[in-house]
């Protein structure tokens, strides 16, 4: 059953707004990098997690008393753990500019209204005091972050609060399974990077699609060739030290490396993690793969010609079929698709001479061999 955890039972109190500090560790930063300054922390925040409707509704509204942050003191500085976009907002309506740097269409506000934002409510806390709080707001509640950021919330709490994968799915409302599969991920990714074969800072893209490996591992194929240990029990080095360079080749595979020039293979998971899980069951499609073929032509060399030939029938076959039912509503004597289906008829005669010529050549070479066993020589 789901633990709706509630927050932290405390008195706000009003604490001067320049007193607050945004939080190097939100989970919603850790993907671009740690211990970032607080002009990073806002500039990403502003831009990639819609602080303008807060500071829009701020603007209109004023301050929500009854929303309080959570703010622990940290290495002598008041850090806000909960509430950081609200602080963002708050700031930029506060500093008009601020809100020129970083090009924010904001109506001004007026001074009574700034007035009002130079103290807000805190609720002092410790950081592991609201973990069930932030996670159930955050992991599947109103304000939910994205994989990577729930990713990076429960390695903390399992790793830095030694709290078990069960007790934080039923906490935050999530199935273990899917704790257990962000969790393993996570780490993954946090020893690559330890180890030096990837970072996220090379991706090539500023989109981090967390989620292809996180998704990839559970694909046999790929799980074969980094090795990756099973969901239980949950590892904190869940890949072998003989694997380790192969799991930074699959991370280029799924992200790229912008180091070097190179594209990321997967572009969706549908069809392309697929595709790549199949190329790395076959020691062809892997080395297709590492030649740089595309993710298409190693799924291709993998499956083998036999069963590309094959496929390729049967998919002709089926759109035959599909434009023979729709012939009498869908063709009106149109020459050009006259002259595709000549082509079509061409192709299929061709392709048929060519698959009777090797039959009858298959053929010849089995009939010695039947005279033999039947002692006919």
């Amino acid at each position: 059953m789901t633990i709706q955890a509630p927050a932290p039972q405390a008195e706000p109190r009003m604490v001067p707004t320049d007193l607050l500090h945004l939080d190097p560790r939100n989970p919603r930063i850790q993907q671009v990098g740690d211990d970032l300054p607080e002009d990073d922390i806002l500039d990403i925040l502003w831009r990639e997690y819609s602080v303008d409707e807060v500071a829009l509704s701020i603007a209109q509204n004023g301050y929500f008393h009854h929303e309080p942050l959570f703010a622990d003191d940290e290495d002598g500085r008041l850090v806000v753990i909960e509430g950081n976009r609200r602080l963002a907002a708050v700031r930029i309506l506060r500093d008009p500019e601020l809100g020129k740097r970083l090009h924010a269409n904001l109506p001004a506000v007026s001074p009574d209204r700034i007035d009002d934002l130079a103290r807000l409510p805190v609720i002092r806390c410790e950081r592991d005091q609201i973990w069930r709080y932030i996670g159930f707001k955050h992991v599947n509640g109103p304000q939910a972050w994205n994989s990577y950021a729930k990713a990076e919330y429960i390695a903390w709490v399992k790793n830095g609060l030694d709290q078990d994968l069960r007790v934080i799915a039923r906490t935050i409302g999530d199935r273990h399974s899917t704790v257990q599969r962000l969790y393993r991920a996570f780490m993954a990714l946090r020893q690559a990077s330890e180890s030096g074969v990837y970072e996220q800072g090379r991706r090539m893209r500023r989109h981090f699609s967390f989620s292809h490996l996180y998704t990839g591992l559970d694909y046999l194929g790929i799980r074969e060739f980094t090795g990756v240990a099973d969901l239980e029990p949950p590892q904190e080095k869940p890949i072998p030290a003989d694997k380790i360079n192969e799991f930074g080749e699959l991370c280029v595979w799924l992200w790229g490396d912008k180091s070097r020039g190179i594209e990321p293979m997967i572009r969706s998971q549908n069809p392309h993690l697929r595709q790549l899980d199949e190329a790395l069951r076959s020691e062809r499609g892997l080395n297709a793969l590492r030649a740089d073929y595309d993710i298409a032509k190693a799924y291709d060399i993998a499956r083998g010609d036999t069963t590309v030939f094959r496929a390729s029938l049967l998919k002709a076959k089926q759109s035959l079929q599909e434009a023979r039912g729709k012939v009498l509503t869908g063709f009106n004597g149109e020459e050009d698709l006259s002259n595709e289906m000549s082509t079509i008829v061409e192709l299929a005669e061709s392709l048929e001479d060519d698959m009777k010529r090797i039959s009858e050549e298959q053929r010849r070479k089995t009939r010695p061999k039947r005279r033999a066993l039947h002692g006919d020589e």
